[in-house]
């Protein structure tokens, strides 16, 4: 495999500001492998980072990775050129601290990003090459993909694995119902999932053309809160109860509050959007109290689900594919931000693809 010494990169340069560059292909050293991007997921992290600006550039973001193995470095075994796989850019020291309590996301080492484009680490997907650092080589952050599987489904592994983890925190049992808050396709990736665990789902969404792709996907309800009463729905469904359980998966106070109001007594609620510390919500902490509730906060990925997650991803248990309403090429990559950051009828999951063969 030919690898040109220049490459194409969306590199972010400010607020609101990412540029298509020419940038040299990453160098690798021993214990680490350079993959040729061929589909990068737009997170809600990517576009968070650049409206916000408070990194400093230069950077190129871009965490959802899936390739083909380009160049391997000295010491490195189980990989070659050619193979395809998908990559995680966070794994945790398995011996730390946080880690030994199965804190994944807050170990120190899974806070720093392993993939790079040859800027300070920051995923790097958004880049025709991304090189592998080695603790993520070696301790299990690079996946073989099977032939059988393209490699835009398997860009959704990460997204994937940190869905699974939230909806395992939920502890979900079979015949529940479970209100999930956010029809975006992080919200329809956990609806899917709550349903692999034998629950039925509510899904509430402000737009129509998301609870339409939900009740496409198994949903037994979808509902505008703007106009219509969840908790009263939740109740109607559960001889009087309320929701055994609920996701939010969208930002804003009016979710949070929705779904105390909408849980039963003994319910869990699981926030995934709540992801800006010092965001602060307005909830009645007595009924969290004295209805035995539980708020449970959950974020990135998690090695603890990573073997089921490639399972199902590889053996398509859920639809993925189906969310994808959107794909840019390289070039275009700024464009995909700005699609990914304005909700809308007509946008699910967005997909840079910057060049390698998805097939």
């Amino acid at each position: 495999m030919r690898i040109p010494r220049t490459m194409q990169a969306a590199v972010y340069r400010g607020p609101e500001e990412v540029r298509i560059e020419e940038v040299p292909v990453p160098e690798i050293g021993a214990g680490e492998i350079l993959v040729h991007v061929a589909a990068c997921g737009v997170s809600g992290a990517d576009v968070r980072r650049v409206a916000e600006g408070r990194l400093e550039p230069p950077r190129v973001f871009g965490r959802e990775i899936a390739g083909v193995v380009a160049r391997v470095g000295r010491g490195v075994a189980g990989f070659a050129p050619g193979d395809r796989v998908a990559v995680y850019p966070h794994v945790p020291d398995r011996d730390s601290w946080y880690s030994l309590r199965e804190l994944y996301a807050q170990c120190p080492q899974y806070q720093r990003a392993g993939t790079t484009a040859g800027f300070e680490p920051s995923g790097g997907g958004f880049a025709e090459y991304v090189r592998v650092l080695p603790w993520v080589v070696s301790d299990g952050g690079v996946v073989p993909v099977p032939d059988d599987i393209s490699l835009e489904e398997a860009a959704f592994l990460d997204p994937v694995n940190a869905c699974l983890k939230g909806i395992r925190a939920l502890d979900l049992d079979e015949g529940d119902l479970v209100l999930v808050a956010g029809l975006g396709s992080i919200g329809l990736l956990l609806m899917q999932l709550a349903r692999r665990e034998g629950a039925e789902v509510l899904g509430a969404d402000l737009l129509a053309g998301r609870r339409g792709r939900a009740l496409a996907l198994g949903a037994r309800r979808v509902l505008d809160p703007t106009t219509e009463d969840l908790a009263r729905a939740c109740r109607e469904l559960t001889e009087g109860r309320g929701a055994d359980g609920a996701i939010v998966a969208a930002t804003g106070p009016g979710p949070v509050r929705d779904a105390v109001r909408a849980t039963r007594p003994g319910a869990s609620i699981l926030l995934l959007a709540q992801t800006r510390r010092g965001e602060e919500v307005a909830v009645d902490v007595g009924d969290l109290c004295v209805s035995e509730k539980r708020l449970i906060g959950s974020t990135s990925a998690s090695v603890a689900v990573a073997d089921e997650t490639a399972e199902l991803v590889f053996e398509r248990e859920i639809d993925l594919l189906g969310l994808v309403s959107h794909r840019f090429p390289l070039a275009q990559a700024a464009e995909a931000l700005r699609t990914a950051a304005q909700p809308a009828d007509d946008v699910g999951k967005v997909l840079v693809l910057p060049g390698a063969p998805v097939l």
